[in-house]
C-alpha cells in the first residue's frame, strides 16, 4: 500500500498529543490478540454506540452474534450529543463499556488510559491503510472502522461523449488520463466551448456559496492546500505550529476554484444564492459533467426527481490543483471514527470484544451487517469491491483506497479554527466571485484570521 501523505507528522502528533495530556502509554498489559481460542468464561461483553439512529441494527448484530457464539453482546446507545458525557459516566460504573469510539487523536488523548493496544488483533492486522489507525509509541489504540471519501464526482456518460469528439482540442482520451490540474483544466475550458453540443449549461454544478452552503469550499477544499502546507512544513499537528499558516498553496487552491466558478452552470456573479441541494440537482439532471462533492452526494443525485445519471456513470476524480507530484494522488479520505477496546475490562474480556469486532469485519453475516445495513465502507481487506455499500461512490472510494500507485490525501480539516473562521472566508470566497475582493485580499483574510482565532 502506498505511504498515505502525513502518516508519520499524524503518528509523531497523535503521541505528542498524549505525552502532553496523559503522559506515556498508560497500560503496561500485553497487547489485545483475537481469533484464537475462545475466551470461555466471558459471556457478555458491552458496546457504547453513539449514533441512535443505527441502535436497533447493532441489537440485531448482536441477537445474531449470540446465536452464533454464545456471548451476548450488550449495546447501549448515548443519545444524540451525549455521547462523552455518557462514556464518563459508564467508565466510572462495574457496566462500562468493553468496546467504545472515539473520533480521532483528540478523543484517545482523552481517553488513553482506557485504550487497550490494540495490534496484536485480527481486525488491525486486516487494516488496508495501517497510516489511518490511532497510535502512539509503537501500539495501536484505535482502529477506524468507517471511512469516507470527497473529490470531484463526474457523469462518465457525458465526458465520453466529450472524448469521442472529433473537433475536441485535447488529445485526452479518458478520465484515467487526467492526473493534473493542466489535463484538467485543458478538458474543463474545451467541454465548455463544446457545451451545447454535449447538452450540458456548463461543467460544473454551480458552487454553492450561499451562507450556510459553503462549507465544500471553506472546508473540504481549503483541507488540499493546507494539507500539503503542513507537509511541506513538516508540521507536529498536535504542537502550536499550526496555528499559523502562510497559505503558501493559495495560489493551487485559486487555480481550481477559478475552474469552479469560470465553467459552471450558473454565472459567478449569482453564487451567493445557490445551495448545495440545488447544485447536486444540476448533476443528477445531466444540466452538468463534475461536481466536488463527497461519497454521502450519491443518495442526493440518485434520489432526485428526474435523475438522468445511472449509477454505473458516477465516478470520481481526485480534486487537481496544480501542486507538484500531483498525478500521484488520489482523492480525499479520512475518518473520525475509531473502535477501542477497554484496557480496564479483563485480559479474557478483552479477547472476547476482539473476537467480536473481528466476526463483525470478516464474517459473511458480518459483513453484511456492516455494508447492507449499517452502510459503512469498511477500511479492511476482508471487503472486496463487491462487498462496499450499494452505491456507486461509496464503490469507488474502496477503489481508490486498494490503489497502490497513490497517495490519497488526509482530511485535516479538523483542526480548522472555528465556525466563525471558515464563514469569513467563505463569504470572502462570494466575494472574490463576484468581483468585489481580491485574490490577495482573501489570502490575507485566511493567514489573520487563522492567526486571530488561535490566539497566536
Amino acid at each position: 500500500m502506498a505511504k498515505k501523505l502525513l502518516s508519520v507528522v499524524l503518528c509523531a502528533a497523535v503521541a505528542a498529543v498524549i505525552f502532553a495530556s496523559c503522559g506515556s502509554n498508560i497500560s503496561s498489559d500485553p497487547t489485545v490478540s483475537g481469533e484464537g481460542a475462545p475466551a470461555a468464561s466471558v459471556k457478555t461483553i458491552r458496546f457504547l454506540n453513539f449514533k441512535p439512529e443505527i441502535a436497533d441494527i447493532y441489537n440485531r448484530i448482536s441477537s445474531e452474534y449470540e446465536k452464533e457464539t454464545g456471548v451476548k453482546l450488550i449495546v447501549e446507545t448515548a443519545a444524540s450529543g451525549t455521547y462523552e458525557s455518557t462514556l464518563t459516566a459508564r467508565m466510572a460504573t462495574s457496566e462500562a463499556p468493553t468496546i467504545f469510539q472515539i473520533n480521532g487523536p483528540i478523543g484517545y488523548a482523552s481517553w488513553a488510559e482506557y485504550c487497550a493496544d490494540l495490534s496484536g488483533t485480527e481486525l488491525y492486522k486486516h487494516l488496508t491503510d495501517k497510516s489511518l489507525a490511532i497510535k502512539s509509541d509503537g501500539g495501536v489504540y484505535g482502529i477506524p472502522y468507517v471511512v469516507e471519501g470527497y473529490g470531484i464526482i463526474y457523469n462518465k456518460k457525458i465526458l465520453d461523449s466529450y472524448f469521442a469528439l472529433p473537433e475536441k482540442a485535447t488529445d485526452i482520451k479518458s478520465a484515467d488520463d487526467i492526473t493534473s490540474f493542466s489535463a484538467l483544466k485543458a478538458v474543463v475550458e474545451d467541454m465548455q466551448k463544446n457545451k451545447e453540443k454535449l447538452g450540458i449549461d456548463g461543467v460544473f454544478a454551480s458552487t454553492s456559496l450561499r451562507t450556510g452552503e459553503d462549507w465544500r469550499w471553506q472546508t473540504h477544499l481549503l483541507n488540499i492546500p493546507l494539507t500539503f502546507e503542513f507537509t511541506d512544513k513538516n508540521i507536529d499537528l498536535s504542537g502550536e505550529d499550526y496555528k499559523e499558516i502562510d497559505f503558501r498553496y493559495s495560489e493551487n487552491f485559486k487555480n481550481i476554484f477559478d475552474l469552479y466558478i469560470n465553467n459552471s452552470v450558473t454565472d459567478k456573479k449569482q453564487l451567493g444564492t445557490v445551495d448545495v441541494t440545488a447544485s447536486m440537482a444540476e448533476f443528477a439532471l445531466g444540466k452538468c459533467a463534475m461536481v466536488q462533492n463527497g461519497n454521502w452526494g450519491a443518495s442526493q443525485i440518485l434520489g432526485v426527481t428526474g435523475n438522468k445519471v445511472a449509477a454505473e456513470d458516477i465516478k470520481f476524480l481526485p480534486i487537481y490543483t496544480g501542486v507538484d507530484g500531483e498525478e500521484k494522488t488520489g482523492i480525499c479520505i479520512g475518518t473520525e471514527n475509531f473502535i477501542c477496546i477497554n484496557a480496564k475490562a479483563s485480559k479474557d474480556e478483552q479477547k472476547a470484544a476482539a473476537d467480536f469486532l473481528y466476526w463483525l469485519f470478516s464474517s459473511e453475516k458480518g459483513k453484511k451487517f456492516v455494508t447492507d445495513e449499517l452502510g459503512f465502507i469498511a477500511p479492511f481487506d476482508t471487503f472486496t469491491e463487491a462487498d462496499a455499500p450499494d452505491d456507486p461512490l461509496a464503490r469507488e472510494v474502496a477503489r481508490w483506497m486498494k490503489r497502490e500507485d497513490i497517495t490519497n490525501i488526509p482530511w485535516n480539516f479538523t483542526l480548522f479554527p472555528s465556525v466563525q473562521f471558515k464563514d469569513s472566508f467563505g463569504a470572502a470566497l462570494l466575494r472574490y466571485a463576484q468581483g468585489t475582493m481580491k485574490w490577495d485580499e482573501v489570502k490575507k483574510l485566511a493567514i489573520e484570521e487563522w492567526k486571530s482565532e488561535f490566539g497566536a
